[in-house]
């Protein structure tokens, strides 16, 4: 029996030895991993994170997992990523393209775009446009204010009653990117914008899901009828929907003078009609997706996270409440300069972004061609995971990296400061392309609340819950809200 046994062993050991996934020579170090399956039955689906920090204390800051058969190098740690995202930028540009989340997409719009001219084209596009509509009257920042006063209208009637948080800041971040991206808001109940939403739902919970890693290692089943195939129906859906309202755009636009990003692409397409462009119906559908599912998921669930803080801190509450009396006392509304003169909400607001850590892991990259980090060698190609979670709450990055204190934006003077670990938008050539829109609309929606609201735990809401849902965004579990108005109001 015991021979036996030892045979079963030895033949376990030389199985596992003759096909377990082979590293590189000099390439990253990291745990054992099974063959075919890599590191899967490690890495939770629920959330990585906690295991990906345990890899980092055993193997630095820079080391390797097997998503399936697949190698990826995953980078931890403020020097090591502005190493990766700023010195080596261009190396670290690319995107993996034999994946989930780029199959669904069809490989088209500007966050999925492999490093080429194609992505170069678009990207300078959305800067471009993005920067535009913060000039004239219809300025984003107006825009961002018009659509809070819908807000305040309702909290306004509901006053000392409980109200979904979830379902408010959704709703303001939605219009405000729909605002951007089609020049129109949508009421809270429309049809339209329901459907929308619940289709992005289930499309992110299916990127998330493990049927989304089975399809990523293993290419021989994704022609079959798995539940994968859902996220491609759904797509299907948001396609026809964003369609409509392009169409309605062609009909109604005046040629040179946009009024949203739709517009402004088809100008775009217009110009570049005979210069075989990379300009697109196609790529103009998968462009609108992206920023819209961006747009709302970040800056709703930072509202989320920054509130659920606020309320549970009423004196860090209080104290922006004074500081904007004070600078906004006989103006009719906040501006995104009046930024300038409120260091502390400042600071608020920026760690309001750091506890929330919206997109932990960001969207993973690709090495464009053959390059060296921190000592190893990282071949062309490889998927790499940017745990931009390791620098927001780096322990000599930050005052009190693990509770929230707006002391970690302010210095001896009172002053606001933005530390180099502060990387919430990633960095370097594709750092998020509405990191200046986010930026405005979290200023503004937080002063525009503040000054005219206090807002209060309930008192039937039990122990607030800090603890983050993963997935393709952070998000804090359901709670509500009360509200009552200021008596300076």
């Amino acid at each position: 029996m015991f021979v036996s046994v030892l045979l079963l062993w030895i033949c376990l050991c030389f199985f596992f030895i003759l096909f377990r996934s082979q590293r590189p020579k000099n390439f990253p170090p990291g745990p054992l991993a099974l063959p075919f399956l890599g590191n899967a039955l490690n890495l939770s689906h629920e959330n990585p994170l906690k295991y990906f920090e345990s890899l980092r204390r055993t193997y630095g800051n820079v080391y390797s997992v097997y998503i399936g058969p697949r190698a990826a190098v995953v980078v931890s740690g403020t020097q090591a990523l502005k190493k990766a995202l700023v010195n080596k930028a261009v190396d670290f540009a690319g995107r993996p393209q034999d994946v989930y989340i780029n199959a669904i997409f069809e490989e088209k719009g500007v966050a999925l775009a492999d490093y080429g001219q194609k992505w170069k084209e678009h990207r300078r596009f959305a800067l471009m446009t993005m920067k535009n509509f913060g000039l004239g009257k219809q300025s984003m920042e107006q825009r961002i204010l018009g659509e809070l006063q819908h807000t305040i209208n309702k909290l306004e009637k509901n006053t000392g009653k409980s109200l979904s948080a979830q379902v408010m800041f959704h709703n303001i971040a939605s219009n405000v990117i729909c605002l951007v991206l089609f020049g129109k808001r949508f009421e809270y109940d429309d049809e339209f914008i329901l459907k929308f939403v619940k289709n992005f739902t289930e499309v992110n919970k299916m990127i998330n899901s493990p049927w989304s890693f089975l399809y990523d290692c293993f290419p021989c089943i994704r022609s079959l009828p798995l539940p994968f195939k859902e996220g491609f129906k759904r797509i299907q859906t948001l396609k026809s929907m964003t369609s409509s309202i392009i169409n309605e755009h062609k009909k109604t636009r005046v040629p040179g003078q946009p009024q949203d990003l739709v517009d402004s692409y088809l100008d775009e397409m217009d110009k570049r009609a005979n210069d075989g462009t990379s300009f697109s119906i196609e790529e103009l559908l998968m462009s609108c997706l992206h920023l819209h599912s961006g747009g709302t998921d970040t800056s709703s669930n930072t509202l989320l996270s920054g509130f659920l803080y606020l309320m549970t801190n009423p004196q860090i509450q209080e104290r922006c409440h004074q500081e904007i009396d004070r600078v906004l006392e006989g103006k009719d509304c906040v501006t995104f300069d009046d930024r300038h003169n409120m260091p502390y909400v400042q600071a608020v607001v920026h760690e309001c972004q750091r506890v929330a850590n919206t997109t932990p892991l960001g969207l993973f990259h690709a090495t464009t061609r053959e390059t060296e980090l921190m000592g190893y060698c990282i071949p062309k190609g490889t998927i790499v995971i940017l745990n931009l979670s390791s620098a927001l709450n780096e322990e000599g990055q930050w005052k009190f990296p693990h509770e929230f204190n707006p002391e970690n934006f302010l210095n001896h003077k009172g002053e606001f400061v933005k530390p180099d670990a502060f990387l919430p938008f990633s960095a370097g050539p594709r750092v998020c392309p509405g990191e200046g829109l986010a930026r405005m609309e979290l200023f503004l929606i937080f002063v525009t609340l503040l000054r005219k609201f206090r807002f209060i735990w309930p008192e039937d809401a039990g122990e607030p819950d800090y603890e983050l849902v993963f997935g393709l965004t952070m998000t804090p579990k359901p709670y509500n809200i009360k509200v009552e108005l200021r008596a300076a109001q």
